[in-house]
């Protein structure tokens, strides 16, 4: 059976096992998530092992990125599944801090972000959620000090945000985004997933084939008007509740009006009943 990972929960224990890791020049990737793990997670922390020569993850379901609307309290969590499939994983650190410890009484600091994160995609619907997201991430970093982390890509503004974020507040982390994992009929891999009933199940898919249509039409010479119309009616005429479906610059996330604006990446967000999904591929 593998060895259980070591498990930090308070700072001191956090700074004595990474001075353990840190022995003999190890260099170390960090592999943030909020638990609920699955096998987007598990590729995660699969890329990190090939990057660094120890891999911590952190498991922490971040309260500030929560609207009081959202699903804080009802986040699934999965402790127990998420340890067995970290050990088999031959993770060398878990830091699984509480809420008191990252934001204890009288937290008074926040890490304000622009450019990527008021691009008019997700802040458009979540105006909290980046600066609860820069927030969490910048104190990982300065927690664990990481010579590298990863992020999947299935949060592309998200990914945009935390590495303009590590450039602008000079942490020498190195952010690397990993390829978004599938479900073989194309659903991105999600931990909110689960709240899909089953019949719903069946029609989530359609997000990524709208995408794939749409990403199709605008290699043939299809304006992004043109294209994100035919995509957009893909999603509602299946059920979903559209936020929206987006062509934007790949690395500044600006608007952009056909292929020849690119490198271009399609972002969507939708409601399938009560579950928010988000998804996003590269043209």
């Amino acid at each position: 059976m593998p060895r259980p990972p070591v498990v930090a929960r308070t700072l001191p224990a956090l700074r004595r096992a990474l001075d353990d890791l840190r022995r003999r020049n190890a260099t170390v990737a960090l592999v943030p998530t909020m638990g609920a793990l699955h096998d987007g997670h598990l590729s995660l922390v699969r890329l990190a092992k090939r990057r660094a020569t120890r891999v911590v993850v952190s498991v922490f379901v971040n309260p500030t990125q929560f609207a009081p609307h959202e699903d804080f309290g009802s986040y699934p969590r999965t402790w127990k599944a998420d340890m067995a499939k970290l050990a088999t994983e031959n993770v060398d650190l878990i830091w699984n801090p509480d809420v008191k410890t990252m934001y204890p009484e009288g937290f008074a600091t926040r890490i304000g972000v622009e450019g990527p994160a008021v691009a008019g995609l997700e802040d458009r619907f979540r105006p909290h959620f980046f600066g609860g997201v820069a927030t969490v991430v910048g104190k990982l970093f300065l927690q664990v000090r990481p010579d590298v982390a990863v992020f999947g890509s299935k949060d592309f503004q998200q990914l945009r945000v935390v590495t303009r974020m590590a450039a602008d507040l000079d942490t020498g982390v190195k952010v690397i985004g990993a390829p978004t994992i599938r479900e073989r009929d194309g659903l991105a891999m999600s931990s909110r997933n689960v709240y899909l009933t089953p019949e719903q199940r069946a029609v989530a898919p359609t997000l990524y084939r709208a995408m794939k249509e749409t990403a199709k039409l605008l290699k043939a010479g299809k304006s992004a008007e043109a294209a994100l119309a035919v995509g957009a009616k893909l999603i509602t005429e299946a059920g979903f509740a559209l936020d929206y479906l987006e062509a934007r610059h790949a690395d500044t996330l600006a608007p952009v009006r056909s292929i020849k604006d690119g490198p271009i990446r399609l972002l969507v967000a939708a409601k399938l009943g009560n579950t928010r999904l988000i998804d996003n591929v590269a043209v």
